[in-house]
């Protein structure tokens, strides 16, 4: 964390937050665009380390992709504006449009690099890139989206991100399939309500906050290092809660907007959809809780000479999060009586 203490990590840093709001608050999809490249040039700072080769390479990788999808975006509104003079509502355009954006976010059937570069990054640019990185393609998504088409993306999201993690020992890419299972959520809650993605996104960036907090803490990367964990057990039960949590299981936060998205969907008669919907979480919460047992259940000797040193203040403020992910949904009761 003290990386982003040096005053150009916090420059790019503040770059990166200023740019999603020049996209956001575009008038025109030229700024848009502009707003997303200015994104794309402050992090690629944030994630190449010369020390580390993984990141270089996570960093050119990171740069090519979203090259690419930034080209195609301004492509097409080049394409559009020369050609019929005035946006008109094409679905040929807003498909291309759509798919730039996906493209920008990692979502399925254009997720390919997004777990690859999630690899080669540390944990902190793992959860900006899994957070605030979907902020802006989302909302230019919410512009201009192609309603069926969409349709099938998400499916195909939640699916993707079920199936692709089944078979991880990265943590990190774990928690990318798990970010491209979430992103279709997050799809369905923006065609329902803008609100309602506001509020799944902030839960959604809550619970991975800790969970990528407590793998920075002890520095995990691989199911094999958790048996770490045997240091203590509430460190096992917190960190179980917050996995359940993010599977959205009913007595925790993470339930809460799941619940309300499935209820939409079962109001508008999408029965398919949210069959789809639950059984994927049902898969989400397998290894999830694969991730869980390893770390309850392995056992090892502890050596003398075997020391972690976990930081005090982080840890604490970890423990406080973990006690709102489990009251959660206690205190969402207040916010309807």
């Amino acid at each position: 964390m003290s990386i982003y203490f040096n005053s150009n990590k916090m420059f790019f840093l503040f770059m990166l937050f200023f740019s999603t709001m020049i996209s956001i608050s575009s008038n025109s999809w030229f700024g848009c665009w502009i707003g997303l490249e200015i994104n794309l040039m402050s992090f690629i700072p944030l994630i190449s380390n010369l020390n580390n080769l993984m990141s270089s390479e996570a960093s050119l990788k990171y740069f090519l992709t979203q090259s690419i999808a930034s080209i195609n975006f301004l492509f097409i509104i080049l394409l559009n504006f020369l050609f019929m003079k005035k946006f008109e509502v094409n679905n040929l355009i807003s498909i291309l449009i759509n798919s730039s954006m996906m493209m920008k976010m990692g979502s399925a059937p254009f997720h390919f690099w997004f777990p690859n570069i999630i690899e080669g990054l540390s944990w902190w640019n793992c959860f900006i890139l899994m957070t605030w990185q979907k902020v802006t393609p989302m909302i230019l998504l919410s512009y201009y989206f192609n309603k069926n088409f969409l349709m099938i993306i998400l499916i195909m999201n939640v699916i993707v991100g079920a199936i692709g993690g089944l078979n991880q020992s990265s943590l990190r890419k774990l928690m990318a399939f798990s970010s491209i299972n979430n992103l279709g959520w997050m799809m369905v809650s923006s065609l329902i309500s803008e609100n309602l993605w506001l509020f799944y996104l902030i839960t959604y960036s809550f619970l991975i906050s800790i969970i990528c907090i407590t793998f920075y803490i002890f520095n995990m990367y691989f199911i094999n290092q958790l048996f770490t964990f045997n240091l203590n057990f509430m460190i096992k039960i917190s960190f179980l809660i917050n996995f359940l949590s993010l599977g959205g299981l009913p007595p925790f936060l993470g339930f809460f907007p799941k619940w309300i998205v499935i209820n939409f969907l079962m109001i508008n008669k999408l029965y398919f959809l949210t069959f789809i919907f639950i059984m994927m979480s049902l898969i989400m919460l397998f290894f999830y809780i694969r991730i869980s047992y390893s770390s309850l259940m392995f056992n090892y000797l502890k050596l003398k000479w075997f020391k972690i040193n976990i930081k005090n203040k982080m840890f604490l403020m970890n423990n406080i999060f973990c006690l709102i992910s489990l009251l959660g949904m206690i205190f969402s009761t207040f916010l309807f009586f």
